[in-house]
């Protein structure tokens, strides 16, 4: 069993008069990275260029691995040292200054301190992510790390910077790493066209990915995902924080606080940000936008709902196992969990986590530390809030802190990428994500996905296509249709679309889908959340209309939540055109009142009458009489509610 992040870390008592939420002050935001970093160190090379941490290697390599440790941690001592003014009460910049030092000697060298070369990144990428991280921490540091150095130390950090400016990145939030590196050069003085032109390539393609709404899609795709808190809008933001730009930061500021009047919501009551998209082994880095937005004054939020935002979430992970007996981030969630990784992660990669470490860049008596705490938005009244740039769909009840968001939108697919169900995504593919439950693995029954099997071949969900959304007053909803792709046989059927619909009330979600072209012999599958059958979170899915009676299927590998889990499930026959309705929910309310296992009993108690008549759904519901409308037209969808 962990101990205790108290007893790791050397947290102070809690404020419960300041900090009624969670307890923490900036006191122990500055024990959690003093703790965090203290461990990591311990691994550190004779020269202090590379921190081997222990675990399986990433396939970019051990070395590489090794600065990726030196690199992410660096970071984290940047927000902390700059944050209290230049106190160095540990003598970290020191070891980085050392570290630096060692590294850039023999840069490419296969020895224990030189750092590898960074190249294009389908040749040798990875030392391009770092560059961005070890250069802001030179720019948080200067007056204290960079300034001090020799010159011969600071031209070779700068050579060995300047290849993120003279490679390749890949196609998305990479081209963030060269202007951040290029902003560092430009701040001390080292500024040229290579460097001017890095950002204005970055910036070029920034616009390009700006989808409205304060969303960024992670390139050319629509890939929509925690990128874009702690990449695509805290790269260029901090920039011209740290720069005093202000024309920039206007800019740059307005997209995050309109970002944030959504993602805020992304929380769940226990702290715990959406288990959604990639890269979520660095945890509480989810937080960074949110942190950013009160250091810098663009969000929507106040002080107190902030902090409790950011320190919820980092609470969340330290009361969960993400820190391990010896101090070091595990690769997971809670704990260890390698269904959440991807090949790119190696024993440092949680260390992104450092991102949220942003807030201390809020100095002792800041609005964000000296206010205090104040709800976080899932914690007051149901809402149900669309947002078109992206497809989602957010879903939060009050009563238990759930947070959920379905996903009409996010799909990870290039725009020159085929559609093979091979590749299918568990993190981006499902129809709905929260923040207590996650998807299952590749390997089991996939949750909350609507599939569509031909010739004993069950079909996948790669490309989404919105077909809009929209919110009112308690409800809303999103539509979206998807080719369904098959992993054996024809990859596609002729004629074959699922168009889908979610409606969501309370903490009940309408799923409708109209299946067309479905061939002779075809079998329509819909799952629910995958849940711990013995756990306090409990979901439910029940046929209205088209749908045979329910069944649970088992998921051995689990969750991110469950070791082992149970997923909800119905079928039906379908043949040509057919329009089906269920009724889902998730809650971890323990006073919530499911409908008995029946049709019967959810029609009586949430629904009171679902009408079919050819492409319309008509549902009135038990607690009001509202009616929801859908009307499925030729690649349309229309929904109202009153």
């Amino acid at each position: 069993m962990n101990a205790s992040a108290g007893d790791l870390f050397g947290l102070p008592p809690e404020d419960r008069t300041s900090s009624p939420y969670t307890g923490y002050t900036r006191a122990h935001w500055e024990s959690v990275a003093d703790g965090l970093l203290q461990a990591a160190w311990k691994w550190a090379t004779p020269g202090g260029a590379r921190l081997d941490l222990p675990g399986p290697p990433s396939h970019s390599g051990v070395r590489s691995d090794g600065l990726e440790g030196y690199a992410r941690t660096f970071l984290a001592a940047g927000f902390r040292v700059a944050g209290a003014g230049g106190k160095d009460p540990h003598g970290l910049l020191e070891r980085y200054a050392d570290g630096l030092d060692a590294g850039t000697r023999t840069p490419g060298r296969d020895d224990a301190e030189s750092w590898p070369l960074i190249l294009d990144h389908h040749v040798q990428g990875q030392p391009m992510v770092e560059s961005a991280s070890v250069a802001l921490g030179l720019r948080l540091t200067r007056p204290w790390l960079w300034d001090r150095l020799t010159s011969d130390v600071q031209d070779r950090a700068e050579q060995w910077l300047r290849g993120a400016l003279r490679h390749v990145p890949a196609g998305n939030n990479w081209y963030l790493f060269p202007y951040t590196v290029a902003g560092f050069l430009e701040s001390v003085g080292r500024g040229d066209a290579e460097t001017a032109r890095a950002r204005e390539r970055a910036s070029e393609l920034l616009e390009h990915w700006y989808r409205g709404d304060g969303w960024y899609a992670d390139g050319d795709g629509r890939a929509f995902d925690h990128y874009n808190g702690w990449a695509l809008h805290l790269y260029p933001l901090l920039d011209a924080h740290l720069a005093g730009d202000e024309k920039e930061s206007a800019l740059h500021g307005a997209r995050l606080r309109k970002h944030l009047e959504s993602f805020s919501l992304m929380f769940g009551g226990d702290g715990a940000p959406l288990h959604f998209g990639r890269s979520l082994t660095y945890r509480f880095a989810a937080s960074a936008g949110v942190g950013l937005g009160a250091v810098t004054g663009h969000t929507p939020l106040t002080p107190g709902a902030s902090r409790r935002v950011v320190s919820g979430s980092l609470r969340y992970f330290l009361e969960r196992g993400a820190v391990g007996n010896d101090g070091l981030l595990s690769l997971g969630w809670h704990g260890p969990h390698a269904a959440t990784l991807q090949t790119y992660s190696g024993p440092a990669s949680p260390y992104w986590a450092s991102k949220a470490f942003v807030a201390l860049l809020a100095p002792d008596g800041h609005p964000l530390w000296a206010s205090p705490e104040e709800a976080a938005p899932s914690e007051g009244p149901d809402r149900v809030l669309s947002v078109p740039a992206a497809g989602f769909l957010v879903q939060s009840t009050g009563a238990d802190g759930v947070v959920r968001l379905h996903n009409h939108g996010s799909d990870h697919v290039r725009p020159d990428e085929g559609e093979s169900a091979v590749d299918e995504d568990p993190h981006y593919a499902r129809l709905a994500y929260s923040t207590v439950t996650g998807p299952t693995s590749a390997e089991n029954t996939a949750d909350n996905h609507l599939s569509v099997t031909v010739g004993g071949a069950r079909s996948a969900r790669r490309r989404i296509r919105p077909l809009g959304s929209g919110h009112g007053d308690g409800w809303g909803w999103a539509a979206s249709w998807h080719l369904p792709v098959f992993p054996a046989g024809p990859s596609t059927v002729p004629g074959l679309r699922v168009e889908s619909v979610t409606v969501a009330r309370g903490r009940h979600e309408l799923r409708v889908h109209r299946v067309l072209g479905a061939p002779d012999g075809a079998r329509a599958e819909l799952t629910g959340w995958a849940t711990d059958p013995d756990g306090p979170v409990r979901s439910l899915l029940r046929g209205l209309r088209g749908w045979e009676a329910p069944e649970d299927v088992r998921a051995p590998r689990g969750t991110a939540f469950a070791r082992w889990a149970t997923v909800p499930r119905l079928g039906a026959e379908v043949t040509g055109t057919a329009v089906l309705v269920a009724l889902a929910s998730v809650t971890a309310d323990p006073e919530a009142a499911l409908p008995d296992e029946n049709v019967v009993a959810v029609l009586g108690e949430v629904v009171d009458r679902v009408e079919v008549a050819g492409d319309t759904v008509t549902v009135r519901w038990a607690e009001d009489g509202a009616r929801t409308r859908i009307v499925f037209g030729r690649g349309t969808v229309t929904v109202d509610h009153g």
